[in-house]
């Protein structure tokens, strides 16, 4: 099996991928994660996860290498992460009562042959109505400033929604799992055959 590196530095989607009991490295991508001029979320998300694979496919001339992005849309708005306590209120403070989608990028890309595939991977989530004591008690709790949406749903931001909808519950939290592993397909590696 080619090795296989996460193009990430984040610890959930470290924490999800560990799931798959398959060795694997982690690497930085340094890019720029702006949206381009007129970019839809969707572009967004699958520009940005194909940037991150092929960003530190330098340091990994034959492997498989892993990219994924997350954006939130909410009244056609393109919602990242909010990076501080201000933006974090502002985002849950605009989610209050509303559902809002969630879409994730993902790429598998095969340095060694420069083949890409990539898909996106919506999710759904139906948010309680949020009052401002709410928003601010949940944010001081677990500070997510660096996850879009500006919760963690595998914590206490399970107490914000009335409703989850989507595929995979691990696209939440940004790796989808049952995508990644029908994409891992393609490029050669069973899963379950590598246990």
């Amino acid at each position: 099996m080619k090795k296989l590196v996460l193009g990430s530095t984040s610890p959930f989607r470290k924490e999800i991928l560990t799931k798959l009991n398959i060795p694997f490295e982690c690497a930085k991508p340094d890019i720029d994660e702006s949206p381009l001029d007129g970019e839809s979320a969707l572009e967004l998300v699958e520009r940005l996860a194909i940037e991150k694979a092929k960003a530190v496919a330098a340091a990994y001339p034959d492997a498989l290498i892993i990219g994924s992005d997350q954006v939130a849309m909410c009244d056609g708005e393109v919602l990242g992460k909010p990076h501080n306590f201000n933006n974090a209120v502002k985002q849950l403070e605009k989610f209050s009562n509303k559902t809002v989608t969630f879409y994730t990028g993902l790429c598998v890309y095969d340095s060694g042959l420069d083949h890409t595939t990539a898909l996106i991977e919506p999710f759904l989530v139906h948010f309680n109505e949020l009052s401002r004591s709410d928003i601010e008690n949940y944010l001081h709790a677990e500070q997510p400033y660096n996850c879009a949406g500006s919760f963690k749903s595998e914590g206490l931001g399970i107490c914000l929604f009335k409703k989850l909808e989507g595929d995979d519950p691990n696209s939440l939290i940004g790796l989808p799992l049952i995508k990644l592993v029908a994409l891992l397909k393609l490029h050669g590696v069973d899963v379950l055959a590598a246990q």
